[in-house]
Protein backbone atom coordinates (compact mmCIF):
# COMPACT_ATOMS: atom_id res chain seq x y z
CA UNK A 1 0.00 0.00 0.00
CA UNK A 2 1.50 3.36 -0.95
CA UNK A 3 2.30 5.70 1.89
CA UNK A 4 0.85 8.99 0.68
CA UNK A 5 2.62 10.78 3.52
CA UNK A 6 5.98 9.68 2.09
CA UNK A 7 7.55 11.85 -0.60
CA UNK A 8 8.55 9.08 -3.02
CA UNK A 9 5.10 7.43 -2.97
CA UNK A 10 3.32 10.76 -3.38
CA UNK A 11 5.56 11.60 -6.34
CA UNK A 12 5.03 8.16 -7.92
CA UNK A 13 1.23 8.31 -7.60
CA UNK A 14 1.21 11.86 -8.96
CA UNK A 15 3.44 10.89 -11.88
CA UNK A 16 1.34 7.80 -12.69
CA UNK A 17 -1.90 9.80 -12.61
CA UNK A 18 -0.51 12.49 -14.84
CA UNK A 19 1.03 10.07 -17.35
CA UNK A 20 -2.08 7.88 -17.59
CA UNK A 21 -4.33 10.90 -18.12
CA UNK A 22 -2.04 12.43 -20.75
CA UNK A 23 -1.67 9.15 -22.64
CA UNK A 24 -5.42 8.52 -22.43
CA UNK A 25 -6.11 11.94 -23.93
CA UNK A 26 -3.72 11.26 -26.80
CA UNK A 27 -5.30 7.86 -27.46
CA UNK A 28 -8.79 9.40 -27.51
CA UNK A 29 -7.67 11.57 -30.42
CA UNK A 30 -6.90 8.41 -32.43
CA UNK A 31 -10.60 7.76 -33.05
CA UNK A 32 -11.90 6.11 -36.19
CA UNK A 33 -15.46 7.47 -35.96
CA UNK A 34 -15.69 11.05 -34.73
CA UNK A 35 -19.49 10.78 -34.46
CA UNK A 36 -19.20 8.53 -31.39
CA UNK A 37 -18.42 9.92 -27.96
CA UNK A 38 -15.69 8.29 -25.86
CA UNK A 39 -18.45 6.92 -23.62
CA UNK A 40 -20.24 5.32 -26.58
CA UNK A 41 -16.96 3.75 -27.70
CA UNK A 42 -16.38 2.51 -24.17
CA UNK A 43 -19.82 0.87 -24.06
CA UNK A 44 -19.07 -0.90 -27.35
CA UNK A 45 -15.73 -2.03 -25.93
CA UNK A 46 -17.45 -3.38 -22.84
CA UNK A 47 -19.92 -5.29 -25.01
CA UNK A 48 -17.00 -6.65 -27.00
CA UNK A 49 -15.55 -8.09 -23.79
CA UNK A 50 -18.73 -9.34 -22.09
CA UNK A 51 -20.81 -10.21 -25.15
CA UNK A 52 -24.29 -9.21 -24.00
CA UNK A 53 -25.52 -7.19 -21.04
CA UNK A 54 -28.61 -5.45 -19.77
CA UNK A 55 -28.55 -1.64 -19.73
CA UNK A 56 -28.32 -1.80 -15.92
CA UNK A 57 -25.27 -4.07 -16.08
CA UNK A 58 -23.66 -1.75 -18.63
CA UNK A 59 -24.37 1.26 -16.40
CA UNK A 60 -22.58 -0.43 -13.49
CA UNK A 61 -19.61 -1.46 -15.64
CA UNK A 62 -19.31 2.03 -17.17
CA UNK A 63 -19.92 3.85 -13.87
CA UNK A 64 -22.86 5.88 -15.16
CA UNK A 65 -26.45 6.22 -13.98
CA UNK A 66 -29.01 3.84 -15.56
CA UNK A 67 -30.99 6.65 -17.26
CA UNK A 68 -27.76 7.84 -18.92
CA UNK A 69 -27.04 4.32 -20.14
CA UNK A 70 -30.56 4.03 -21.53
CA UNK A 71 -29.89 7.16 -23.64
CA UNK A 72 -26.47 5.87 -24.75
CA UNK A 73 -27.92 2.50 -25.78
CA UNK A 74 -30.71 4.26 -27.72
CA UNK A 75 -28.13 6.38 -29.59
CA UNK A 76 -26.02 3.31 -30.40
CA UNK A 77 -29.10 1.41 -31.56
CA UNK A 78 -30.13 4.30 -33.84
CA UNK A 79 -26.63 4.18 -35.38
CA UNK A 80 -26.96 0.45 -36.00
CA UNK A 81 -24.16 -0.44 -33.56
CA UNK A 82 -26.16 -2.39 -30.96
CA UNK A 83 -29.32 -4.43 -30.98
CA UNK A 84 -31.81 -4.95 -28.18
CA UNK A 85 -33.31 -8.36 -27.59
CA UNK A 86 -35.79 -9.61 -24.99
CA UNK A 87 -34.18 -10.85 -21.79
CA UNK A 88 -34.45 -14.67 -21.67
CA UNK A 89 -35.73 -14.73 -18.07
CA UNK A 90 -37.21 -11.29 -17.36
CA UNK A 91 -39.66 -9.86 -19.91
CA UNK A 92 -39.28 -6.38 -18.38
CA UNK A 93 -35.59 -6.31 -19.32
CA UNK A 94 -33.74 -6.05 -22.59
CA UNK A 95 -30.33 -7.46 -23.47
CA UNK A 96 -27.91 -5.30 -25.45
CA UNK A 97 -25.42 -6.82 -27.91
CA UNK A 98 -23.09 -5.25 -30.46
CA UNK A 99 -23.64 -5.60 -34.19
CA UNK A 100 -21.13 -6.71 -36.82
CA UNK A 101 -20.80 -3.06 -37.83
CA UNK A 102 -19.76 -2.21 -34.27
CA UNK A 103 -17.26 -5.08 -34.18
CA UNK A 104 -15.68 -3.88 -37.44
CA UNK A 105 -15.44 -0.33 -36.09
CA UNK A 106 -13.89 -1.56 -32.85
CA UNK A 107 -11.33 -3.64 -34.74
CA UNK A 108 -10.38 -0.64 -36.89
CA UNK A 109 -10.17 1.59 -33.82
CA UNK A 110 -7.97 -0.89 -31.95
CA UNK A 111 -5.67 -1.20 -34.95
CA UNK A 112 -5.32 2.59 -35.22
CA UNK A 113 -4.65 3.04 -31.50
CA UNK A 114 -2.24 0.09 -31.41
CA UNK A 115 -0.33 1.57 -34.35
CA UNK A 116 -0.16 4.91 -32.55
CA UNK A 117 1.17 3.25 -29.39
CA UNK A 118 3.66 1.24 -31.45
CA UNK A 119 5.11 4.47 -32.84
CA UNK A 120 5.48 5.80 -29.30
CA UNK A 121 7.11 2.57 -28.13
CA UNK A 122 9.64 2.88 -30.97
CA UNK A 123 11.05 5.81 -29.00
CA UNK A 124 11.84 3.61 -25.98
CA UNK A 125 15.03 1.69 -25.41
CA UNK A 126 14.88 -2.08 -24.82
CA UNK A 127 15.02 -1.74 -21.02
CA UNK A 128 12.15 0.79 -20.98
CA UNK A 129 10.09 -1.43 -23.30
CA UNK A 130 10.72 -4.47 -21.04
CA UNK A 131 9.56 -2.49 -17.99
CA UNK A 132 6.46 -1.33 -19.83
CA UNK A 133 5.60 -4.90 -20.89
CA UNK A 134 5.93 -5.99 -17.25
CA UNK A 135 3.78 -3.07 -16.06
CA UNK A 136 0.95 -3.72 -18.56
CA UNK A 137 -0.83 -6.41 -16.46
CA UNK A 138 -0.60 -4.21 -13.36
CA UNK A 139 -2.09 -1.25 -15.22
CA UNK A 140 -4.82 -3.54 -16.55
CA UNK A 141 -5.60 -4.62 -12.98
CA UNK A 142 -5.78 -0.98 -11.84
CA UNK A 143 -8.16 -0.18 -14.67
CA UNK A 144 -10.61 -2.83 -13.46
CA UNK A 145 -10.49 -2.30 -9.69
Amino acid sequence: MPDLTHGDDVAAVNSLRSAVMRLSRRLKHQRVDESLSPTEMSVLGTLSICGKATPGELARKEHVQPPSMTRIVALLEAKGLVRLEPHPEDRRQKVVSKTEQAEAMLAESRAKRNAFLATLVDGLDEDEWAKLREAAPVLEKLAHL
